[in-house]
């Protein structure tokens, strides 16, 4: 069997670049072409990179393409995801996965019955921090979990997008937008989520574009923009996770883990590295080291900070399921369990009641610097 399988990528925009760049530095990954519903931004990326540029059809169509990564907007990622599926092609796929539970597993269905693999992003927590994270807590570092803390809290994507238009529709938000980031952590760190209860609400009805051709046009708000959530866990754990687009700054770390023995204090998990610290009885604030894992060795710069960027590792794992078989870590079953526990909380919000988690998922692998190498060329 080969060791490598032919990748096309669909979706030519801002997030394009970042797989393109990094997929090469994994084994396994051998992107030959790309498409888009523009031509003219699919024959840039072709250009740059050394691969050929074809229509959304013709690639669907490719004998030399066995995966396709969706990299469409989160609106299309159902349909475009399903066409892959229909063409006997595996797919991967951005976040999130779909808009609603039901599409989500009508995308199972299909790639069960037609023995396909469907993975989708985050893969954040394959990152270094993270993975040292969770080797902290399965080695009982703070005890048992119990509880715990997560804040993603700014004001808004149009003061940065030129086209935010899609982020306030109804079905999106600050929780559909960076939720994945957040429960693809907890359910790394804790497990999968029971139960969930949330209250919702929009500070402001319009927002006006700030940047680009369209600066000082108005958009209407058609989702909760703030959302204040509180997760029961299947370990009985119950973590808070607050989203909100409404709010001009704030103190709150990202993530804090408590445990019958001490406090767990994690970075953005939007990231894979940062620093991870920790607090025991005496609480005295000390750091874990992450020198052993390669994802958390910083790898590419950015306004002269270096950072660790390893996306494309859940991508990787995924291909390694398909060449050799086995669970992979960004399954489809814990994308859809991501989906059902954000649909959950936009219902919550809208009914002041707690609503169940209908499809579950078991906690993924840990991703040693073992494993983690051996993803690396």
């Amino acid at each position: 069997m080969t060791d490598r399988i032919g990748i096309g990528i669909i979706g030519c925009g801002t997030i394009s670049k970042t797989y393109f760049e990094l997929a090469p530095k994994f084994t396994g990954l051998d992107i030959r072409a790309c498409a888009d519903l523009s031509r003219e931004a699919a024959e840039i990326k072709a250009d740059d990179y050394g691969i050929r540029a074809l229509t959304v059809h013709d690639l669907l169509l490719a004998d030399d393409i066995d995966l396709i990564v969706n990299l469409t907007v989160p609106d299309a990622h159902y349909l475009v995801s399903h066409e892959i599926l229909v063409h006997d092609k595996h797919v991967y796929s951005e976040k999130p996965l779909a808009l609603t539970i039901k599409d989500g597993k009508a995308l199972g269905d299909l790639a069960k019955k037609k023995r396909l693999k469907v993975g989708c992003a985050p893969d954040t927590f394959l990152g270094g921090a993270q993975q040292i994270a969770r080797k902290a807590l399965d080695d009982g570092l703070i005890g048992d979990v119990i509880g715990g803390t997560c804040h993603v809290l700014s004001h808004g994507k149009e003061s940065w997008h030129p086209n935010p238009d899609f982020f306030y529709k109804s079905g999106s938000g600050p929780l559909v937008d960076l939720g994945p980031y957040y429960i693809a952590a907890l359910v790394n760190l804790i497990g999968p989520v029971k139960r969930v209860g949330a209250l919702s609400s929009s500070a402001f009805n319009m927002r006006t574009i700030e940047t680009g051709p369209r600066s000082g046009e108005r958009i209407r708000v058609e989702t909760p923009t703030t959302v204040h959530s509180l997760l029961e866990f299947e370990n009985e754990a119950s973590v808070t996770l607050s989203a909100s687009w409404d709010v001009w700054a704030h103190r709150h770390p990202p993530i804090e883990i408590y445990g019958t023995k001490g406090s767990l204090f994690l970075p953005d998990p939007n990231r894979f590295g940062g620093e991870v610290e920790w607090a025991g009885p005496d609480g005295q604030i000390k750091r874990l080291d992450q020198t052993g894992h390669p994802f958390a060795v910083a790898n590419v710069q950015q306004n002269r900070t270096a950072y660790a960027n390893y996306r494309s590792a859940g991508l990787a794992d995924m291909v390694q399921s398909i060449l050799h078989g086995g669970d992979f870590r960004c399954s489809l079953d814990r994308a859809l369990h991501a989906v059902d526990v954000m649909a959950s909380i936009l219902k919550s919000g809208e009914t002041a009641a707690f609503v169940d988690i209908e499809h579950s998922a078991k906690r993924p692998e840990p991703l040693s610097a073992v494993a983690a190498n051996q993803l690396l060329q």
